[in-house]
């Protein structure tokens, strides 16, 4: 007679019999969402034995962050580990996973995967077809996903979360433009030309720097790929090969190797250096006066941000605006605003 009931109850919630015994035994791993429609079609069937409480069944979101080991992500989740920990493991479980940014085909399994188990996703990922593709695969599966910090665009996602960072680029621009009035050359040194972020904050410099400061002659990007003796090495023959170099926008990581580069050519703190995130490095840079100004994009407003419109999501349906409700404020850093 209860395997009949535990059928009956399978039935009525529309699951296997495996996920009811999960969840009257409250082995885990079974979204809340699930575990109310069989908690539901228990007390329907009539089931005669003491059931959890379904309120107490906390939502399961997976953050999937970078694996490449620059400060912002190891900041990203050290953030999302204290929301954790704030809300109480009754209110949320999260779980936070590092993902090596190549091949994008890992990252796709992974999502996918979370989405059977989780009720929710946030993951920083690359624009690749088959990134997308998992994201669609979610949305048919109902689990909402927000972008962090890189947009997908056309994906779909549930909204995005992050800096403007087309603007971002102008930014550094407006800077360099500001701060720089006589003619000379401007070095751009990119972490990857595949990744949006990147291509972004490029773009963005360059249209600035075009339009505000046409005394100012831009070289060719250097592509330093994240690798320290690429960067180097790069940055070594281009400055010996010019004689006027005014300024340097980096919009990546390495920036010990950028500044020691600049210190052996004997420019560090007479160019116009502006580059990305507050951390140990760019802060003592900025107070050397060998930086002059580092754009951060504030990696605990990303985790709170993420995290509080999925929960409000997932408990009332309320449905943000794609960009505005996701949206976090640059900070320019100079020497004299250092916290």
């Amino acid at each position: 007679m209860k395997k009949l009931t535990l059928i009956k109850v399978a039935e009525l919630a529309g699951v296997g019999i495996a996920t009811v015994d999960r969840v009257l035994n409250e082995r885990g791993g079974v979204r809340p969402e699930t575990v109310r429609k069989v908690l539901r079609a228990a007390r329907q069937a009539g089931l005669q034995r003491l059931l959890p409480d379904d309120t107490q069944h906390p939502w399961q979101i997976e953050v999937f962050l970078s694996s490449n080991g620059t400060w912002f992500f190891q900041q990203l989740a050290e953030e999302f580990a204290n929301i954790a920990d704030r809300l109480g493991y009754r209110k949320i479980k999260l779980f936070r996973t590092l993902v090596s940014e190549n091949p994008p085909e890992k990252l796709a399994e992974k999502i996918k995967k979370s989405g059977e188990l989780r009720d929710g996703i946030i993951v920083y990922g690359h624009d690749y077809p088959v990134i997308h593709e998992a994201l669609s695969w979610c949305k048919d599966k109902g689990v909402p996903v927000v972008t962090l910090v890189s947009d997908l665009p056309d994906s779909h996602r549930f909204c995005h979360v992050g800096i403007n960072q087309y603007q971002a680029g102008r930014t550094a621009g407006l800077l360099m433009s500001q701060t720089m009035t006589h003619e000379g050359d401007v070095i751009m040194v990119s972490g990857r030309f595949d990744f949006s972020a990147h291509i972004q904050r490029i773009s963005g410099f360059r249209d600035a720097i075009t339009q505000r400061a046409p005394w100012l002659r831009l070289r060719e990007v250097l592509a330093g790929e994240d690798e320290r003796h690429k960067i180097r090495t790069l940055l070594n023959h281009t400055l010996q090969q010019s004689n006027n170099v005014v300024g340097l926008y980096n919009s990546g990581d390495n920036n010990s190797d950028i500044s020691a580069v600049l210190q052996q050519h004997q420019l560090l703190g007479r160019c116009c250096y502006i580059t990305h995130e507050l951390y140990d490095v760019t802060q003592d840079l900025l107070q050397t006066g060998a930086l002059s100004y580092t754009l951060d994009q504030n990696a605990r407003q990303h985790a709170v941000l993420a995290t509080e419109l999925l929960i409000r999501h997932l408990e009332q349906g309320h449905i943000p605006d794609l960009y505005k409700d996701g949206r976090v404020e640059l900070r320019i850093v100079t020497a004299e605003n250092l916290d």
